[in-house]
């Protein structure tokens, strides 16, 4: 039997700008060809790049009706969803925006708790490269600023100190 090997998730890099010199039609829109979302299981202590988040499907959201009411699923295993954005200047490539949400998920009833409306509006929000992190848990952003800095040393050290700051860094 054969050991196979995991693919390992990268974050999105910038390509070229597909509307560039382009004055019509769609020219100014958002693009998610940059952001990443991240999945943070808070007691597991790890985190990794979910692209099936993006359409809510990461590994953790499968199977789970999610509820607008946080008190409907007591029992929550808390995550944290968090949008990286990449972007490149004269430095080289960066984190740019990078913003979390909470979500819980109780596997037992197969229910979970996540706000829809602000998933993306965080989404939106990291694509505008902001930086919201600071409402999260300390062990929380331990985990996504180790994370960020193992992924890519280099990125980290071009990102804001806005985010270094706000992970404790």
């Amino acid at each position: 039997m054969e050991e196979k090997k995991k693919k390992k998730l990268e974050f999105n890099i910038i390509k070229n700008e597909p509307l560039d010199g382009h004055k019509g039609f769609g020219k100014g829109a958002l693009s998610l060809d940059n952001v990443s979302p991240v999945i943070i299981d808070v007691e597991e202590g790890e985190a990794v790049i979910d692209i099936g988040a993006m359409h809510a499907r990461s590994a953790a959201e499968k199977g789970i009706k999610f509820l607008p009411n946080k008190d409907e699923v007591p029992n929550g295993k808390p995550y944290w969803l968090v949008w990286v954005t990449v972007d490149r200047d004269e430095r080289g490539p960066h984190y740019a925006g990078v913003t979390a949400c909470e979500m819980t998920v109780d596997r037992e009833i197969r229910r979970g708790y996540k706000s829809l409306p602000e998933h993306v509006n965080r989404m939106d929000k990291s694509i505008k490269r902001h930086i919201i992190v600071d409402h999260m848990d300390e062990k929380s952003k331990v985990i996504l600023r180790e994370f960020l800095q193992n992924h890519d040393a280099g990125m980290w050290e071009r990102s804001a100190q806005q985010l270094k700051d706000d992970l404790g860094a």
